[in-house]
């Protein structure tokens, strides 16, 4: 056999063991989506979402392909934004949209939204006229307001009807309304007149009208461009299952469910425990590093900046410190005794602002409560550090320096913590927004001037 004839009779082999790898690899993939598919047929779809987060996007994408398409869609619901659309660029468009289809409108148009313009636009082709429009009506709020978070799912009676034939209606229309738990009522013009829990409906006599029923209600709805943040607290305060959404006009555009509130009310928890270090307030473990870089590196310089002032305030009293090195070593107790009361105080303060209405005076009573804190903690912690540092250097006008030191700083930590997030959100910024970042520069600089400056003026 000649050279030429073995090389490709070698290329040959070589062609066919990778087909055969290739149809193996495939093999076992079936054979694993086959098996995960089984497992989750009986499995919460919140359950199966965290599984899937966790598998490779072949896995995921052969997983989903080998799910009902409402399987599908209530997993594709729980997952992760970043999963999620990677999962959905990576199937066919008439798999995607199928599952789309199953999808409740808002999630859908959450999962759409999180796609680029063309991919986006592509999908909506798949879909009906009317479906598709309705899908781009929700995109189009902003996803921070009540227009952006609403479900359009709803049932919607006119208020010339009976009780009993309002009941016909809605048994006729609840296999396609995904959480029926209040019927909204309208009239001519679409406008919303009033809202019935079902089980009010249910004791209604038969014959009776429903706009007699509602025309003493006093209804509460919001506009669909309120904050997302405000209307968490309007269902929390009023204890709805459900918020009807409505336009200036007062008609109805769809409702806010409880379930959208649990997310709400945890993303923004989220967005103020990472803002206030100064982490992008939507970053997660699944957020691509160099989008986490971007996100971080101003405020790490800012801080950077803070902590070069705090470095020349030292830097003023580089003499002090060379003739009395104990100062060195109870510098850092000032400042970090302050700066753990002001966090207290802006931990206080932004959980305030993230769980009820902002109510200017209300919030700066808030700070003078604060205040009174953090001077009462202030004397406590001042007399304990005047008893420990008079027994350790036996020089009673350092301890008081230290102590009256320690006093000062805590006072303005506290009276700082309740105040940026106040300030911040006179403003128009996030109240959260790299507050402790500020806090810091303000508790360390004041705190390292304040003792050094009175050791220097009464010590040397």
């Amino acid at each position: 056999m000649t050279d030429e004839k073995r090389e490709q009779v070698h290329e040959q082999r070589t062609k066919t063991d990778s087909v055969q790898d290739s149809m193996e690899r495939r093999e076992i993939a079936l054979h694993f989506c086959r098996e995960e598919k089984a497992e989750a047929e009986f499995a919460h779809p919140a359950d199966v979402a965290e599984h899937m987060e966790n598998l490779s996007l072949e896995k995921q994408v052969c997983l989903m392909q080998h799910l009902s398409p409402e399987d599908a869609a209530e997993a594709l619901a729980e997952m992760d934004e970043y999963a999620r659309a990677d999962i959905l660029r990576n199937l066919d468009w008439d798999e995607a949209a199928s599952i789309l289809a199953e999808m409740s409108p808002d999630d859908a148009a959450d999962v759409l939204d999180e796609l680029d313009e063309d991919h986006r636009d592509a999908l909506l082709r798949y879909f009906e006229a009317d479906d598709a429009e309705e899908l781009r009506t929700l995109m189009a709020f902003d996803p921070d307001t009540a227009g952006g978070v609403m479900n359009t799912e709803i049932i919607i009676i006119d208020h010339n009807v009976t009780a009993d034939q309002a009941i016909m209606q809605i048994r006729r229309e609840i296999e396609d309304k995904e959480i029926p738990y209040y019927a909204y009522i309208v009239d001519e013009q679409e406008r919303l007149v009033g809202v019935l829990s079902l089980r009010n409906l249910l004791l209604c006599r038969p014959r009776t009208l429903l706009k007699d029923e509602v025309s003493s209600q006093s209804l509460i709805s919001v506009v669909f461009d309120a904050d997302k943040e405000e209307v968490a607290h309007q269902l929390a305060h009023y204890n709805f299952m459900a918020m009807p959404v409505v336009d200036y006009e007062g008609r109805l555009l769809g409702v806010v469910t409880y379930d959208d509130i649990i997310d709400i009310i945890h993303d923004e928890a989220s967005e103020d425990m990472l803002g206030m270090v100064g982490a992008g307030q939507d970053e997660t473990v699944d957020t691509p590093w160099m989008e986490s870089v971007k996100k971080r590196l101003p405020w790490l310089i800012i801080n950077m900046v803070n902590s070069a002032f705090s470095a020349w305030v030292v830097s003023l009293f580089e003499g002090s410190i060379a003739t009395m090195a104990i100062l060195a070593v109870l510098m850092p107790i000032v400042a970090n005794q302050a700066g753990n009361t002001g966090q207290q105080a802006l931990a206080v303060m932004i959980r305030q602002l993230a769980t009820e209405r902002f109510d200017r005076k209300k919030s700066w009573i808030a700070v003078w409560r604060e205040a009174k804190i953090g001077l009462l903690s202030g004397l406590i912690v001042a007399f304990l550090v005047l008893v420990a540092v008079f027994l350790l250097t036996h020089n009673l006008l350092l301890a008081q320096v230290m102590a009256v030191a320690l006093l000062l700083d805590m006072l303005l930590g506290a009276l700082a913590g309740a105040s940026i997030p106040l300030i911040l959100k006179e403003l128009g910024r996030d109240p959260a927004q790299a507050s402790s970042i500020f806090l810091t520069a303000i508790t360390d600089g004041a705190g390292f001037f304040i003792f050094l400056g009175m050791a220097t003026t009464l010590l040397l």
